[in-house]
């Protein structure tokens, strides 16, 4: 299983949208995630990000994926990007395999 993080918040680009335009865009991209859904992917969550977090990442929004593999998760990426995505959003993306606090700990002490 592969885990896959992405935090974002709107650009300049979004925000001078109509909200007709956001709505048309949003259901063009959302339209392929009942494919993703079909190929294994979960949707661990979506959410605004906590205006009362410690330490809080200047994000306004973050999604959890849960991915059955990294192939899955790199085709992810290229249809982010392939939706033009990142000229509304500014972003940041975290991805790995799961794994356990003791083996990352035993990494971070390598590294």
């Amino acid at each position: 299983m592969y885990l896959f993080i992405e935090c974002w918040k709107a650009r300049q680009e979004w925000i001078t949208l109509s909200q007709a335009d956001r709505a048309d865009y949003l259901t063009q991209v959302s339209g392929g995630v009942g494919d993703l859904i079909k190929a294994g992917v979960e949707i661990v969550s979506w959410s605004m990000n906590d205006k009362n977090t410690s330490n809080r990442g200047d994000y306004d929004c973050f999604a959890v994926w849960k991915f059955p593999n990294k192939e899955i998760a790199l085709q992810f990426e290229q249809i982010v990007e392939q939706s033009g995505w990142y000229n509304y959003f500014d972003q940041v993306n975290f991805k790995g395999s799961l794994s356990d606090p003791q083996s990352i700990i035993e990494a971070m002490i390598k590294n």
